[in-house]
């Protein structure tokens, strides 16, 4: 789960960080009221949206030469200015693809004079079971380009969970980060605080781009992104609370409603699997075969009728689909429970694209029976490799 900027900074400030004041604002007037009540003269004007690169994006409204996501206003006339370009118009950055991201949140921070930019992540090292910490003198650049062009510029951290942060991690940090005197030891403090915030809030990702260095020599966090491990939120309803679900995938939102995990792709098979490994098996098979899997969807071990039917509905709002690959292997669920699920569902979603059915497990010919008596034009197959190509061929003879 992904949160905005002006939220994670606040669950920071709770951590003792240090944090520019800002405002958060959903209107124009807000994002104008919110400007007096900072000491100015400088301010920021940033559009919250889940993406990075913000400030390099553009605005399909205003055209290419138009400003980013992230502007600096000298006035409050000039931020009244930027805020209604950005309300309500589509912000575009390399993370967002062609589509972009509608811009409904402004968030206007107080301006920085700053002498030096860092950065500064924590990871989730699932190779090591630790968290790693990630340390940069080359702040406000992608990671991404600073690990491809001067990898030597990065130094990595791991902190084992069991023994916690240790004053020797903070003065790694410090040291990669090339500071001294005051500077390195409020250092090695704000990555203690970064890394009991990251424990805390059982985070996936802490990134802090840029950490900077003012001119009055204090370190301060001018942006930052956390997400969150969704497994944990039960810990923590009130970070759960801050989930916006209008940044969100709206099939996505509606799969997490009946526990179902869907992703959207750009294919043209809709897929429903049970078990992760199955589904990732079965969207590779179709791709063997010629064609391309339009989503990501498992309906978990413990499939019923209500959980078929939302996944069948799913999976036609996509009007990229052409066709419906079912797999399912009965463990735990039966076969014939499923076949009875999966027609009561395709009668009631009324299906008008080709569907390919394998059952394997317990009850499989009870399973079998139960499609084959049902009425419906529901194609058989015998394993995941006869599904493939027999979905792949329905759906060429179709066009």
């Amino acid at each position: 789960m992904n949160i905005h900027e002006y939220q994670a900074k606040d669950l920071l400030s709770q951590h003792g960080i240090a944090i520019p004041k800002g405002i958060p604002a959903m209107t124009v007037e807000e994002a104008v009221e919110g400007a007096k009540q900072l000491p100015g003269p400088l301010y920021v004007v940033k559009a919250q949206i889940h993406a990075g690169g913000r400030g390099k994006g553009s605005f399909k409204e205003l055209g290419p030469d138009a400003k980013g996501g992230v502007r600096l206003a000298k006035s409050i006339e000039e931020v009244e200015s930027h805020a209604k370009e950005m309300l309500g118009n589509t912000l575009v950055t390399v993370q967002t693809g062609d589509a972009g991201k509608e811009v409904n949140r402004l968030y206007v921070t107080d301006g920085v004079d700053i002498a030096k930019e860092y950065y500064l992540a924590l990871l989730v090292d699932r190779a090591s079971g630790e968290v790693a910490m990630v340390a940069s003198t080359e702040g406000g650049m992608d990671i991404e380009t600073v690990a491809h062009e001067t990898p030597e510029r990065i130094t990595t951290i791991t902190i084992d969970p069991a023994q916690g942060f240790m004053p020797h991690h903070g003065r790694a940090v410090a040291f990669a980060l090339k500071l001294e005197g005051e500077l390195n030891k409020q250092a090695q403090k704000v990555a203690k605080q970064l890394y009991e915030a990251f424990m805390a809030y059982d985070c996936a990702m802490l990134e802090i781009n840029p950490l900077v260095e003012t001119a009055d020599g204090n370190l301060t966090v001018l942006d930052t992104k956390m997400s969150f491990d969704s497994n944990a939120m039960y810990r923590h309803k009130d970070v759960e609370a801050l989930r916006d679900v209008t940044e969100e995938d709206a099939a996505e939102v509606e799969a997490s409603e009946y526990d179902l995990a869907y992703i959207t792709l750009d294919g043209n098979i809709g897929c429903m699997v049970n078990g992760a490994g199955l589904a990732m098996a079965t969207m590779d098979i179709i791709k063997l075969n010629g064609a391309f899997p339009a989503n990501f969807l498992d309906v978990g071990g413990g499939a019923n009728k209500e959980k078929v039917t939302a996944a069948f509905k799913l999976i036609l709002k996509d009007p990229a689909v052409e066709g419906i690959l079912v797999n399912i292997f009965g463990g735990i669920m039966k076969c014939d429970i499923i076949a009875e699920g999966i027609v009561a569902a395709a009668k009631e979603v009324n299906i008008q694209v080709p569907l390919v059915v394998r059952l394997e497990g317990t009850n499989v010919e009870k399973g079998k029976e139960i499609l084959a008596n049902s009425g419906l034009a529901i194609v058989p197959a015998d394993d995941l490799g006869d599904a493939a190509r027999k979905i792949v061929a329905e759906v060429n003879k179709a066009k």
